[in-house]
């Protein structure tokens, strides 16, 4: 038998006579969260996360999105093997109110695949989200959560702008070091100092010019 969730009790909030006054936001927890998908509240074929408390719809996956992940996740198989765990698109636990699902998370290697405990803030050593309608939101809302979590290194492969960017030294004011790594260059994450890769080889290909008559 299953138990609807229910919102604690929140106070009234104070009216000063001829003042606006603000409805007040319920934030939930992982736990509430996890809670409302197991009861229905929830849809399985819904694409969300939890954001500091809030439940946020994520932007439908397109074509040159989904192919950045399948490329991040084919050159990291390729160049760490089984010292990390390659996870696409699945949430990772940053706190009790932040659950977001970074589209490449480079983990600690764990022998259950994390069937046991899911990973942590503790278990990355690099997040990676591929942004191209979702560059401002990638940049600001998810790269602060990201920093106030002390994730060590959060990459933002920019296809707008055909650069992948790095964001190291986190703190509660966001990251202090931003670089930006165009095509010919390489990088080595800073908790992966011995892994290096191509920043040609995770961007898409660039279109061949048309042949000149």
């Amino acid at each position: 038998m299953t138990t609807p969730i229910k919102a604690p009790a929140q106070p009234a909030p104070t009216e000063t006579p001829g003042a606006a006054t603000s409805p007040m936001r319920r934030k939930f927890t992982v736990d509430e969260y996890y809670r409302m998908a197991e009861v229905g509240i929830l849809q399985p074929d819904e694409r969300v996360e939890l954001i500091d408390g809030e439940i946020t719809l994520m932007a439908p996956i397109g074509n040159p999105h989904a192919s950045g992940v399948r490329r991040i996740e084919r050159v990291f198989a390729q160049i760490a093997g089984e010292a990390v765990t390659v996870s696409g698109q699945n949430p990772v636990r940053l706190d009790e109110r932040s659950d977001p699902q970074p589209d490449v998370a480079i983990l600690r290697y764990r022998e259950d695949d994390y069937a046991g405990k899911p990973p942590t803030a503790e278990d990355v050593l690099l997040l990676i989200e591929v942004s191209d309608t979702t560059l401002t939101y990638d940049r600001g809302t998810k790269l602060n959560l990201y920093a106030e979590a002390n994730v060590p290194e959060t990459l933002i492969m920019n296809l707008s702008e055909d650069c992948i960017e790095s964001f190291t030294q986190p703190g509660p004011n966001g990251y202090a070091h931003h670089a930006t790594y165009r095509r010919g260059d390489t990088i080595s994450p800073t908790t992966l100092p011995d892994v290096q890769f191509a920043v040609d080889d995770l961007l898409p290909p660039v279109p061949a010019e048309p042949d000149k008559a």
